[in-house]
């Protein structure tokens, strides 16, 4: 339940500051305190009424206790950082942003697929990918595929258990016959679908295609030294990580096996992130019944060039526009047009030059805009049908 006596200048709000497009928002009806991550200290939280928070803001006992905090909002899917236990235990209300970023996820999977298989000298088409969970993010990535001309196989038990097993198929299929395999199940450590260390030795030993694996989902789905050995055994082929066990400490070994590499920002597009920074300003306003009048204004910046011409393009357009969608949106930096120096190339550089800029490489990314920030000219119909599930616009 919320509270209605909070109003005006009476709520307190704690946000971390690098949650975008937030700043001005909630002013006019709070008193906003905004604070680096490592400032979020019991002292710091103390007289809040609400936190605003990412996935690095650890909201535990030692953090809330004592406090008169009543609303955490996450401007992420995952609310692993959330001890519920213990909000539960003290009358603490929490909520997260189910599909905010799922788009962007789905964006980053398609582009790392493109930036391989490129570099590789092959087709997408053809391949059998198995996507391991199926809710916003797997669903948006099974459509993408079909559109690229793979075999999809669908894994979600617990969606199998409630939906039947039509359009489902057990984890064995999967590592039988994907040539690609991409994770996107939440991390969980309890209950009959745990999925901590889902992908362990036994997984790695039932692989029989040699295939790519993707993880943009939780670090720890994956057993980091059973996915070492399994790379070094052969039994994986590519390898793409956006999400690592023990970040920002990430594995020196695993970096050295990895194909891309990325620092946590698969869900990173603008689009995301003001989805994010809307669903808690949602749950503020809910909760504590107050208005919140500028949230039309949480808007990310168009591109630079948001006009795709796809008749510029000598040869892959239809992956190039895919790749250009990746590119720094502020500057459009599109490098030198080789598809070999694609950003995602780039961002994997400066990770493995700079592994202990992790976090820095985070607060600091350049947000690019998804697909429906751009508009194409210049297509073909058939074009245009593959495309078009990405949602971009058409003149």
């Amino acid at each position: 339940m919320g509270n209605d006596s909070l109003n005006g200048l009476h709520m307190k709000i704690v946000a971390d500051n690098t949650v975008p497009f937030l700043k001005g928002i909630a002013e006019p009806f709070a008193e906003v305190v905004y604070l680096d991550s490592k400032a979020f200290t019991p002292e710091a939280v103390r007289d809040a009424d609400a936190l605003i928070v990412r996935s690095i803001d650890k909201c535990t006992r030692e953090l809330l206790e004592g406090s008169r905090v009543r609303l955490i909002t996450t401007a992420t899917i995952g609310f692993d950082h959330i001890d519920t236990h213990y909000c539960e235990e003290a009358g603490i209300t929490w909520r997260n942003a189910p599909g905010c970023n799922a788009a962007s996820v789905a964006q980053y999977v398609l582009v790392s697929l493109i930036a391989i298989a490129l570099r590789r000298g092959e087709s997408l088409a053809g391949k059998t990918i198995g996507i391991v969970g199926v809710g916003h993010v797997g669903s948006i990535v099974a459509r993408y595929a079909e559109a690229w001309g793979m075999r999809v196989l669908l894994n979600d038990p617990p969606r199998a258990a409630v939906e039947g097993d039509g359009a489902f198929v057990p984890l064995e299929t999967i590592e039988k016959e994907a040539d690609i395999v991409t994770l996107h199940v939440p991390l969980t450590r309890e209950g009959q679908y745990a999925t901590y260390h889902l992908a362990d030795a036994d997984f790695f030993g039932r692989l029989r295609r040699k295939p790519w694996l993707v993880n943009s989902c939780r670090g720890a789905v994956m057993d980091t030294a059973a996915l070492i050995q399994a790379k070094r055994a052969g039994q994986v082929g590519e390898l793409v990580i956006d999400c690592w066990e023990n970040e920002p400490a990430i594995s020196p070994e695993l970096l050295e096996l990895t194909t891309i590499a990325t620092p946590h920002i698969a869900g990173f597009s603008a689009d995301g992130k003001a989805n994010g920074t809307r669903a808690c300003l949602r749950a503020i306003s809910e909760f504590f019944n107050v208005e919140v009048e500028r949230l039309k204004e949480v808007t990310p910046p168009e591109p630079a060039d948001p006009v795709i011409d796809l008749s510029a393009f000598a040869d892959h357009r239809l992956e190039r526009a895919v790749l250009r969608t990746f590119e720094s949106p502020s500057t459009m930096a599109k490098g030198d047009g080789n598809l070999q120096d694609s950003n995602i190339w780039r961002i994997d550089r400066a990770l493995r030059e700079s592994p202990e800029r992790f976090e820095w490489f985070r607060a600091h990314y350049d947000h690019p805009r998804e697909p429906r920030a751009y508009h194409l000219v210049g297509q073909t119909s058939r074009e245009w049908k593959q495309l078009g599930v990405l949602k971009f616009h058409v003149d």
